[in-house]
């Protein structure tokens, strides 16, 4: 398979080229304009979700493997580079792709025991795949600094992938989500994309039409793995803090699949979709309700999620794709008038 190949399938509209080129200058020119410390914080929170959820989006969208274990990978990412960084000075930059490499090895090895899991079985397998890499890191205190974690050193230069100025988180942050995007783009278009999707229908059918439903998982768990792991070194250089409890907990892989569900799954955009709506909501109602009534703000926004998956079940892009179908479903669910009317049978006698 040669590169024009792959790319061969991939042919965009003058109306979707534009739409991307607007959607690529607001991105740009959005940091510019929120100057303010807060602002660009909360920018790179909305990118940085996007960017997990996406690379989750790969092999819980397009493959159909539905990991609950996510953050396995997106761990390995963090303390590789940052373990490189402060035992042996190794670059975060050069850290980032031996995280990532870590984080396929490990996402061959899951996809290899859970070969014939699908559904809850390969979910739950993640999951203690996910909880055995925590338990070790804690325990490995020597050199992870165990529950506690590890806290980097700021010295800002590009070099050490630290900056003074938030503003340079949030552009990387950004060039990382859009060549994710571009990769889901292309890969979804390609032969690759159309076999993971005849894999995530119908595992069976797949392999009787030709598709090697193993090496097709394993490209999407290993792919997936591989970008996480990029979001994890990312992560971890700009909050300077990792924690096992924290970057490596089983609600960390929720909140990231919930983004990508909410938003549309196997969608390029669901994801960036679902981090548009997820994170400001989750922002505000923990300002509101956080102070005054611990927890309150947990059940309002579980109980918006919940009305958000019955009304739009196939997430945001459904209602981008088909708004007029989601207004009659949205009619419909708050009680509007849907009913036809009688068809009255007509008299034998007539």
């Amino acid at each position: 398979m040669t590169l024009t190949s792959l790319l061969a399938p991939y042919r965009p509209t003058r109306k979707g080229l534009l739409l991307s080129l607007a959607m690529v200058a607001v991105l740009v020119a959005l940091p510019l304009i929120a100057a303010d410390s807060y602002t660009l914080h909360f920018l790179w929170k909305v990118l940085f979700w996007a960017l997990a959820a996406a690379a989750w989006n790969i092999a819980g969208g397009y493959a159909g493997q539905f990991s609950l274990g996510h953050a396995a990978f997106f761990g390995l990412g963090a303390y590789g580079s940052t373990l490189l960084y402060m035992h042996f000075g190794l670059s975060p930059w050069i850290g980032m792709f031996v995280g990532a490499a870590a984080a396929v090895a490990f996402a061959t090895l899951i996809g290899a025991l859970t070969l014939r899991l699908q559904g809850p079985f390969f979910a739950l397998a993640s999951i203690a795949f996910a909880e055995v890499l925590r338990i070790a890191i804690v325990n490995w205190r020597s050199f992870t600094g165990g529950a506690e974690g590890l806290s980097l050193p700021f010295d800002p230069s590009f070099a050490n992938m630290m900056f003074s100025d938030r503003l340079w988180y949030v552009y990387i942050m950004m060039a990382a989500l859009l060549v994710v995007l571009l990769i889901t783009y292309v890969l979804e278009r390609s032969w690759i994309g159309y076999a993971l999707a005849a894999m995530r229908e119908n595992e069976e059918a797949a392999e009787a039409l030709g598709v090697d439903t193993v090496r097709t998982k394993l490209f999407s768990i290993g792919l997936s793995a591989f970008l996480s792991a990029i979001a994890g070194t990312l992560y971890a250089n700009y909050i300077l803090l990792i924690e096992p409890s924290t970057v490596l907990s089983i609600g960390f892989s929720v909140e990231i699949a919930l983004i990508a569900i909410i938003g549309g799954m196997g969608t390029p955009l669901g994801p960036v979709l679902g981090a548009v709506l997820i994170v400001p909501l989750s922002e505000y109602l923990r300002a509101e309700f956080a102070g005054s009534l611990q927890g309150l703000y947990l059940l309002v926004y579980g109980a918006l999620l919940i009305v958000m998956v019955i009304v739009l079940p196939q997430g945001l892009m459904s209602a981008v794709r088909a708004p007029r179908a989601t207004a009659r479903r949205l009619r419909g669910a708050f009680g509007g008038s849907t009913r036809r009317r009688p068809v009255r049978k007509e008299s034998r006698h007539a």
